[in-house]
């Protein structure tokens, strides 16, 4: 730069390096080197950047503190504006609740017990069961296939789009839900019962984190991704091509309504795929919402609107998405359930993804900070009132500290509020399924019969205005009990008192469930115990942390399911995987060496055994007996003698 300043126009090459030799040797060795092996022109414009750089950073050194803060909000500003104007168009999408929807039906209230009408499906308030609108007609097994087979059309032409277009897909969803947040989870608290934070975080959040996790990163991981060719293949390239599967079908449960729409519907999409997704009977009636929304969402990027359908109904709806031509299906929901559609889905070899029953322990251990793990485990058993797949179900917790844990588990388990999930000041709503609840008490009367505590809850409200069962806390409880056996979905918080970090580990594993798990202790010691468990997934000083960081896959072991949905290996699940395999050398080809041309020579075999040593020894000496291996088997005349069959010239 300073000599720059000192002759401007002068390049290197005009003497420039010989007059500053003395004043500036640093400045002119680099120059002399740089006059070596760069053109005059390329270096003159290299210093005048260097110039401009050294003038600023000299500017900035020249001011005050105030100067500089002021310098840096007019900068801010101007990058702001910058931004603004450079930024994406997304598209706004306004949907809009129909007065039918917002109104509901007054004075009709659902009465428990009544058994689900066939070819109908209830919709009500499980903390009201006031009815939220007509019965919805639910699809048989011919009006699934004609939904599969306009999602199959709709797919050719959406396989054909840019990452482009689906990022834009993706950013007109996210901003569909930034801008809605209040109506996407108070329909969700209406059809599941769940409190709006709880919708905020089961709803929303991660539903947001997914889509922001798929603009950054989605196209990386479905670019064709190059690989090694091998040895004997060095001169060629390989890869794998990541291709859209077609249409997937899901089967999801009630717990969370959007999210669990939402969240196949965007890899999917974002893969190239259609997407024919059952939702429960349990939770249909805020689908007709957020189905106006995706199709209003698709319609604003110009994505052909069937690409996404929508199936309600029961077994025979679900059978006819799983039996009815689907690429491949993803279940989420009960180990029983996802054993007969793993049934169904093998007359077809439809591949299928199973995310089944959880069971997740919280292991707090003696070093563990209770002020950390105490407000987890109460959001980790109550949230969503314990309806959630990888919710915490065991905790165990070490014998010096267990004490000073219920006690302060106590202190605010007592204090919980449960009632309507739109009312204000709510901590627990209503449990979904009409017979929930009832399940929960029995569990809790096994474990109570058996020697558990009731220390809060643990009996059914009759007065209660919906499907209600009280946030529930027992201690002195053991593997005796079907409570610790048996997925509890319900807002029960089971204490187990352990001795070490060796019976944690065997009580954790002692369980036919392997979805999450949590440890809560020092760093090292949480993750020494944490890489014992015989689970899916495994979060350390958090609670289910793995699920918010959406590069990560979901999925569990044993009779939680297999393969996984979410991260990079869902995303890549969405795909057929692809290997391709091409020249990579100009003028470099394969070619069969005459040896093993057919007919093989005499020679064939040796020639290969030759070229296993000479390719594949274990040293360099090996090799270079190979290389003689195989001019020794070149050499290897053709006998005369003509084998059976063979012809003559």
């Amino acid at each position: 730069a300073d000599l720059h300043r000192a002759a401007p126009h002068a390049l290197p090459s005009s003497g420039l390096v010989s007059k500053y030799a003395d004043t500036m040797p640093n400045s002119v060795a680099v120059f002399a080197a740089l006059d070596e092996l760069v053109p005059p022109q390329a270096l003159l414009a290299l210093s005048k950047v260097i110039v401009a750089i050294s003038d600023l950073v000299a500017f900035a050194q020249a001011q005050d503190t105030m100067s500089r803060i002021g310098h840096l909000i007019v900068f801010g500003f101007v990058y702001a504006i910058y931004r603004l104007i450079t930024h994406e168009w997304v598209p706004q999408v306004d949907v809009e609740l129909t007065k039918e929807e917002k109104a509901g039906l007054p004075g009709k209230r659902w009465k428990p017990g009544t058994p689900f009408p066939k070819d109908f499906i209830p919709c009500y308030d499980p903390g009201t069961l006031e009815m939220l609108g007509p019965d919805m007609p639910a699809d048989n097994a011919d009006q699934v296939r004609v939904k599969i087979e306009r999602a199959r059309i709709a797919q050719k032409k959406w396989a054909k789009s840019s990452f482009k277009q689906r990022r834009l897909l993706i950013k007109t969803i996210q901003r569909f839900v930034l801008e809605n947040q209040d109506t996407i989870c108070k329909v969700s608290a209406r059809d599941s019962g769940k409190p709006l934070v709880d919708a905020a975080f089961g709803e929303v959040i991660v539903t947001l984190e997914k889509c922001k996790w798929l603009i950054k990163e989605g196209e990386k991981w479905l670019k064709p991704e190059k690989r090694s060719s091998g040895l004997m293949m060095f001169y060629k390239n390989a890869r794998v091509e990541y291709h859209p599967v077609g249409v997937m079908g899901a089967i999801v449960p009630w717990n969370y309504p959007f999210h669990n729409v939402f969240n196949p519907l965007l890899a999917n999409v974002f893969a190239g795929n259609a997407l024919v997704v059952k939702v429960s009977e349990y939770a249909s009636w805020s689908s007709l919402y957020y189905g106006r929304a995706i199709k209003a969402c698709l319609k604003a990027v110009g994505a052909p609107e069937d690409l996404v359908q929508i199936v309600h109904g029961y077994g025979e709806a679900g059978n006819a998405l799983v039996t009815g031509s689907t690429d491949k299906v993803v279940f989420v929901g009960s180990t029983g359930v996802g054993r007969m559609v793993m049934k169904a889905a093998a007359d077809t070899l439809t591949p299928v993804v199973l995310e089944l029953g959880g069971k997740d322990p919280f292991i707090v251990l003696e070093d563990a900070s209770l002020s950390q793990c105490v407000p987890m485990a109460l959001r980790g058993a109550f949230q969503s009132c314990g309806q959630n797949c990888a919710g915490a179900e065991r905790f165990y917790v070490h014998e010096k500290i267990h004490d000073e844990f219920v006690a302060r588990v106590m202190k605010a388990a007592n204090q919980l509020r449960q009632g309507w999930a739109l009312a204000p000041g709510v901590d627990c709503g209503a449990m979904c399924m009409p017979n929930q609840a009832a399940y929960v008490q029995s569990l809790v009367d096994d474990a109570v019969a058996k020697g558990a505590k009731v220390e809060c809850g643990g009996a059914i409200d009759e007065d209660a205005p919906g499907q209600f069962y009280p946030p529930t806390v027992l201690t002195n409880v053991n593997h005796s009990m079907k409570i610790m056996k048996e997925e509890v979905f319900g807002p029960v918080l089971s204490i187990v008192k352990i001795r070490s970090d060796d019976e944690a580990v065997a009580l954790a594993n002692e369980c036919d469930f392997g979805l999450g798990s949590n440890v809560f202790g020092s760093t090292r010691r949480a993750l020494e115990v944490g890489s014992q468990l015989n689970a899916g997934m495994t979060t350390i000083n958090d609670f289910c942390a793995t699920y918010m960081a959406q590069s990560l896959p979901f999925g569990g072991v044993k009779e939680s399911g297999f393969d996984r949905f979410a991260g990079i290996e869902g995303l890549r699940g969405c795909c057929n995987v692809k290997s391709v395999v091409v020249d990579g050398i100009p003028g470099i080809r394969t070619d069969i060496p005459p040896p093993l041309q057919y007919p093989v020579q005499h020679c064939a075999f040796p020639f290969c055994k030759a070229l296993c040593h000479m390719f594949f020894g274990l040293n360099i000496l090996e090799n270079a007996r190979g290389l003689l291996m195989l001019v020794s088997a070149m050499m290897i005349p053709t006998p005369k003698v003509l084998l059976k069959g063979a012809k003559k010239d």
